[in-house]
């Protein structure tokens, strides 16, 4: 990839007022949060909280002297705000990087346009997403001439596209509500890493992502999420080129996520979706650029059914497991071995006709770099600090290596990137302290600061342990506790997450509640996230089961989410295959692995599922935690003491008391 110039570092300005000359950016920063500065008097609904005035002036510090700062900030304290005034107000350059797209959104379209205006600073602001997020006129084009779509909705979808891309500025896919982000359209009409054309575009000069990047060069202040903090990270590990401009401060919200994005971008993969998207590529632009090479088009199809083979022979449950168990197996090794040779097949096609144009020159470096990991990815060589994997997930597959440690390259991409680093959270310490966080990141030399939640835990929260429940691993454990759940569903009258760490535990939930509960029920799977949050909030009394991604981001406040109820301390599978490495790793090097990194890892996970309970100060709740280890073992006592403060029982009357007050 082509390397981006680097903007020259421009000296720090300072918006403060000339009475202000002199003063401690950290005192400004704190005042200009509390009750006579101009948010108090200009945001809606702003009350001046003294523990974000508190995180306010040690972000200031670290803006004025540089150095790395970690914020544990409990839900209420309004961190957004907390970061965003003194990282205005300080002049600097900087980057906020959040953990997904849609808090992203969140944070340029309303949290920063509100503060900027409140301040009333001359700041030019840019949101910069990764390329796979935004229209490719040139893709657009070829998928309309290609013809081949998988449904009419497909084909419904592209029409509706074709006429938002006549009018949209900024290419942005989250603009076009009515083609759900999920729709396998999308990826026909962007571009990956894969296959952009870069400069060599034809649409190079309307296109989205190089505007998006334009903008970002000339931004005062950057909005971006993990995923492409960390791709520019990996990708400046290997000095091909820089996504992102330098920046004085970087300020990285949601941070208890980072570890694991890293982690990803860090690695290799290949995926069957991406073996595809090459045939199909090399069948479009051999029919624009190389119509009397009827031999590439063959080398083209020739490559779908082995990739279709590798996927079979994989075999039909969807699985993540070590490369290791199935690298062996005569059907696998066939597969990889046709695979292989259809690949190199094509990519000598595609040496032939590369001169032809530069969409088949684009496919030609494609099939070089995904035959590389072909051969890196189903090899034989594997380091001890990194672990191969493989994926199967419906007609898909991806294979994997992963580091294990990513601790040395972060730590090494800070120290290249001088000057403020802040990472914050709602989770980010374990009891109390940070090291799990910064050791996973190799952060050192930092200052902490914890922040409790100013809301009313103990008059507003109750924390109930059902009794005698079986053991988790028992197979009559989800009975056992819907049983337990149906009485305190019907004393909160609906208005309920149920929380589980499996797929299986919320469909075998479902089923067991389906014809018991008076409330509306809503399943994960059953509509998109964003359609259930809706429902669930417009019906008032609903009682809504989801898994990972129902644990963090979610925001429902009010009466709606009056209850929320955890199936299982959320210990990772132990049959993740990067996990399972890591433990190895761990033994290896004279540690516990469980002390040092699968309970961190699931008391952080908790402490954001317990979190979607109380969302505003008026807020009233119940949190049902069903696992009976967490006043049996040891261990209990760690993820106890790392929550709010609320008052505990066991008696279910308590419950019924407390919906009735």
């Amino acid at each position: 990839m082509r390397r981006e110039p680097m903007r020259p570092r421009r000296s720090r300005r300072s918006w403060r007022t000339e009475t202000d000359n002199g003063r401690d950016l950290s005192v400004d920063a704190a005042e200009w949060l509390g009750p006579d500065g101009p948010l108090a008097s200009q945001v809606p609904g702003f009350a001046p909280r003294a523990p974000q005035q508190q995180m306010a002036a040690a972000v200031a510090a670290v803006l004025e002297d540089g150095g790395t700062l970690l914020v544990e900030a409990g839900t209420g304290i309004g961190k957004t705000y907390a970061y965003l005034v003194p990282a205005l107000l300080s002049g600097a350059r900087v980057i906020i990087s959040t953990g997904t797209r849609h808090l992203q959104d969140q944070l340029f379209q309303q949290d920063l346009p509100m503060v900027r205006r409140a301040l009333d600073l001359p700041i030019q602001t840019a949101l910069l997403k990764g390329r796979s997020n935004y229209l490719c006129r040139y893709r657009l084009q070829a998928a309309e001439r290609d013809g081949r779509f998988d449904s009419r909705q497909q084909v419904g979808e592209l029409h509706r596209i074709r006429e938002w891309s006549r009018h949209t500025r900024h290419g942005d896919i989250a603009e076009i509500p009515d083609v759900p982000e999920t729709s396998s359209i999308w990826p026909k009409v962007t571009s990956t890493v894969d296959n952009c054309l870069g400069q060599d575009c034809p649409d190079f000069d309307d296109c989205f992502v190089a505007k998006a990047r334009r903008e970002a060069l000339g931004a005062d202040l950057l909005v971006i999420n993990h995923h492409l903090f960390c791709a520019d990270m990996a990708i400046k590990e290997t000095g091909f080129a820089e996504l992102l401009p330098g920046a004085e401060a970087i300020i990285l919200d949601e941070a208890h996520q980072l570890p694991e994005i890293a982690s990803h971008f860090f690695g290799k993969s290949l995926s069957g979706r991406q073996l595809v998207e090459l045939a199909r590529d090399t069948l479009v632009e051999q029919a624009r650029e190389a119509a009397d090479f009827p031999a590439l088009r063959q080398q083209a199809e020739g490559l779908l059914p082995m990739e279709a083979a590798l996927r079979e022979a994989l075999g039909p449950m969807e699985r993540r497991a070590p490369w290791r168990e199935v690298a062996e197996l005569p059907a696998v090794r066939e597969a990889v071995e046709g695979l292989t040779g259809a690949l190199d097949r094509l990519r000598e096609a595609l040496q032939e006709a590369a001169q032809r144009g530069k969409g088949l020159e684009n496919c030609h470096r494609r099939s070089e770099e995904l035959a590389q990991r072909l051969t890196l990815l189903a090899g034989e060589a594997e380091g001890a600090d990194q672990v191969r994997w493989f994926e199967t997930r419906g007609r898909g597959f991806t294979l994997s290596l992963t580091p294990l440690d990513i601790a040395p390259a972060f730590r090494g991409r800070m120290a290249a990137q001088p000057g403020a680093w802040i990472f914050t959270s709602a989770t980010l310490a374990v009891a109390q302290n940070f090291e799990h966080f910064a050791a996973r990141l190799g952060v050192q030399d930092y200052d902490a600061l914890r922040l409790d939640s100013p809301f009313d835990f103990a008059r507003n929260t109750l924390l109930y342990h059902p009794p005698q429940l079986p053991d988790p691993s028992s197979p009559h454990y989800t009975a056992a506790l819907m049983e337990a759940a149906l009485p305190v569903l019907e004393a909160s009258r609906g208005r309920a997450f149920l929380l589980f760490t499996s797929y299986r535990a919320l469909r075998e939930a479902a089923g067991l509640l389906a014809d018991r509960l008076e409330y509306p029920l809503l399943v994960q799977g059953e509509l998109s996230k964003v359609a259930l949050l809706r429902q669930f909030r417009k019906l008032g009394n609903a009682v809504l089961l989801g898994t990972a991604s129902f644990w963090e981001g979610v925001d429902v406040r009010g009466e709606a989410l009056s209850c929320v109820i955890i199936d299982r301390l959320p210990f990772a599978a132990p049959g993740d295959p990067v996990l399972q490495a890591r433990i190895e790793s761990l033994r290896q090097r004279g540690e516990d692995p469980f002390r040092c990194y699968q309970l961190p890892q699931a008391v952080i996970t908790l402490k954001q599922g317990a979190g979607r309970l109380i969302r505003d100060v008026s807020d009233r709740g119940v949190l049902v935690l069903g696992d009976p280890r967490l006043l049996s073992k040891f261990y209990g006592r760690v993820f106890l003491d790392s929550l709010p403060p609320m008052p505990r029982t066991r008696d279910l009357a308590r419950v019924q008391t407390f919906f009735v007050q």
